[in-house]
């Protein structure tokens, strides 16, 4: 049996041209979500799949990075793969791991993937450090209101009471508190 796996990155990105690709590829059932794939945390339906898999099923995507941006978590992947006796194809790159040259070609496809990831977040930072000298970025605007902690510490109350009360975490309180008496 086919299963298809959908991802984008972010909530705004749609998913419809994938499970698409993925439902003329044979797929009968299709997990999707909107996740980073820097990562495999969050992944909770890549998870169900893997999960899931028996075998002799197939798992389908559109392309690598949809499964996997590291080489560490494709690898991680595939072997979860291999344990299960599943097979992995892509539909628009020529995998399909039950083929030595599909194996070879999908480890090629995972450095490349991994190699972009770190172009980007080299660029990313780039941009920041030159906004940065531009006196344009300023970084993201505190969350916390200093001055309320120190009050509500003056009135006698504690670091979890204020927490509470901010709705911020403890350790964030506590941050404040010994900034205070540096």
């Amino acid at each position: 049996m086919k299963y298809g796996y959908a991802r984008v990155s972010t909530t705004d990105q749609d998913l419809s041209i994938q499970a698409g690709a993925l439902k003329a590829a044979g797929c009968e059932i299709i997990r999707a979500e909107k996740q980073s794939g820097t990562t495999m945390e969050k992944r909770s339906e890549l998870a169900t799949l893997l999960d899931f898999l028996r075998a002799g099923d197939t798992l389908v995507v559109t392309r690598i990075d949809r499964l996997a941006r590291s080489v560490g978590d494709l690898q991680m992947i595939m072997r979860r793969l291999r344990e299960k006796g599943a097979h992995l194809q892509a539909t628009e790159q020529p995998i399909d791991t039950s083929t030595a040259a599909g194996k070879a070609f999908l480890d090629m496809l995972g450095v490349f993937a991994e190699f972009e990831t770190n172009l980007r977040r080299e660029r990313q930072m780039e941009g920041i450090a030159k906004a940065k000298d531009a006196g344009v970025y300023q970084g993201r605007k505190a969350s916390i209101d200093v001055e309320r902690v120190r009050t509500l510490r003056g009135e006698g109350k504690g670091a979890t009471e204020i927490a509470k009360e901010l709705k911020i975490g403890r350790a964030s309180v506590y941050r404040v508190l010994s900034e205070e008496s540096v």
